[in-house]
């Protein structure tokens, strides 16, 4: 098979690439070793946002292009990004209040802002914000950012650029790739053990934490750069307070802890940065994490959090770009560095280190540009202001789509409408069809879940197992108990459906 462009890692900087790729009309691939977003880019926090705390690193430019990005972001995906209010309550033993003051007025107004509020200051003795926290804490600051299903949103940028006629390769594990006659000879093996080649007249490696092992061990090159492997570990609780507003926490270290309503009924704590050494698909929590984050929430709240109220924790590896400038894992660059190698002669291959979520679109677009000379014949950039698949709604008025939803749909629990207009968008309307009753959907795997639902996923959104659907499409693994897993997993290894 004969492409322009084959991409290693589908995480969410392999998806964009390949979405940007194929819409300017190039030749496109993705390989995938597992799931789309199996590793880092369904660990995050769930954040399109600017970074407050980048700019105490003075990191201006960085912030500035994340806050651009977020505006963009907000208007491609209404349906999976929404606007999410912060309340940051004042320690005046961590900063001074005119130190944040000053943050939040740059964080209004380094990029252009039409659709978020500015930040202002609030009372926690008077307004509802106030009401979860212990009372030492009487001044608080508000701004604006925005949250993210981050699995979904590189979910929905794989399944734009094969409409878009890329080819997209999950469960395919790159094994090696060698030039052959100007191009890149690339194997990969399946999951059922068959081996493919894939020739390409350029190569990204879009890998994540295993970019240095995709060229030290597949492609037999040295790295020129430095990655720095940061394990990030969110837990799960109970939702521990009302009201749709986030708490961003300062801690002693001067690191800070998000407290963020997370699918209705649960709230999520996060993230830790601790070094990391090893296989990053075995990164998991550990205990003195899950204390950290539990002491964190406890200082600031009313009502302590309890390591036995956790009902689900995850861990990712950031792939960080190291430039020895800093000590600290949390004060480590989360800006994204190119390698790119073209010897005369001799085919291109582009690797990248770091990123973060709310940048990937704009790092795509570089990315192509700094291939552009190899590819002539590509199309320009396109990708700003165009939706994400289903994000096409009117006037972007979820709230208005959902109502339509529900008129359309009656018969659909509210929990489960309100879920997949989030999900979706325009195209759960592709998905429910002509459905009138919820017979009409197929069997029932429970907190609902379809047999409809399961059929969409696996034929557009590239998921084959119980966990892609209950963990990544979705976060229905946290309501679905065992037994209706385990259904999930009968069904979906049938031979025929």
């Amino acid at each position: 098979m004969e492409f322009d462009l084959v991409i290693i890692g589908g995480g969410v900087n392999g998806a964009g690439i390949a979405r940007d790729a194929a819409g300017r009309g190039l030749r496109v691939a993705l390989v995938e070793k597992d799931d789309l977003a199996s590793a880092t880019s369904s660990a995050s926090s769930k954040l399109i946002h600017g970074g407050l705390r980048y700019l105490e690193q003075y990191a201006f430019r960085l912030v500035r292009e994340a806050l651009g990005e977020r505006e963009a972001l907000l208007a491609a995906a209404p349906h999976i990004i929404r606007p999410l209010a912060f309340v940051l309550p004042h320690d005046s033993a961590q900063r001074p209040a005119w130190m944040i003051r000053a943050g939040l007025f740059l964080y209004d107004h380094l990029a252009r802002r039409e659709r978020l509020p500015g930040s202002r200051q609030v009372d926690l003795r008077k307004d509802d914000a106030g009401a979860p926290l212990h009372p030492r804490f009487s001044t608080g600051f508000t701004y604006t950012d925005c949250r993210v299903d981050d699995a979904r949103l590189v979910v929905l940028n794989a399944v734009d650029a094969h409409e878009r006629g890329a080819r997209i390769f999950t469960r395919h594990r790159f094994l090696d790739a060698r030039m052959e006659a100007g191009r890149w000879a690339l194997r990969m093996q399946d999951a059922a053990g068959g081996l493919h080649t894939l020739r390409t007249r350029v190569l990204v490696n879009a890998a994540g934490p295993w970019v240095e092992k995709v060229l030290h061990e597949g492609l037999g090159l040295p790295g020129k750069a430095h990655l720095r492997l940061v394990k990030g570990s969110h837990i799960v609780v109970p939702r521990l307070y009302t009201g749709e507003q986030a708490y961003i926490l300062q801690n002693p270290d001067k690191r800070v802890v998000f407290l963020i309503p997370y699918e209705e009924d649960f709230t999520l704590i996060g993230t830790t940065d601790v070094p990391f050494e090893g296989d990053p698909a075995r990164a998991a929590i550990t205990p003195e994490e899950i204390t950290y984050l539990c002491d964190a929430a406890s200082r600031f709240l009313l009502r302590p959090v309890s390591p036995q109220a956790i009902v689900w924790t995850y861990s990712g590896v950031r792939p960080l770009y190291d430039d020895n400038s800093a000590a600290s894992a949390s004060a480590v660059t989360r800006d994204y560095v190119f390698d790119l190698r073209a010897a005369p002669g001799q085919p291109p291959m582009l690797s990248i280190y770091g990123g973060k979520l709310t940048t990937y679109r704009r790092l795509a677009e570089q990315a192509l540009e700094a291939l552009a000379s190899y590819m002539p014949t590509a199309g320009r950039a396109w990708t700003r202001g165009v939706p994400l698949p289903g994000g096409d709604m009117p006037g972007e008025d979820v709230a208005r789509f959902e109502r339509d939803m529900r008129a359309r749909y009656p018969f659909l629990a509210g929990a489960t409408l309100r879920r997949m207009v989030r999900a979706y968008g325009t195209r759960m309307e592709r998905l429910l069809g002509g459905a009138s009753r919820l017979g009409d959907l197929g069997e029932d795997f429970g907190a609902g879940l379809s047999e409809r639902e399961v059929e969409y996923l696996v034929a557009t959104e590239f998921a084959q197992s119980a966990e892609d659907i209950l963990w990544r499409r979705s976060k229905l693994g946290l309501r679905v108990g065992a037994v209706l897993e385990a259904a999930l997993r009968r069904y979906l290894t049938q031979p025929q459906r």
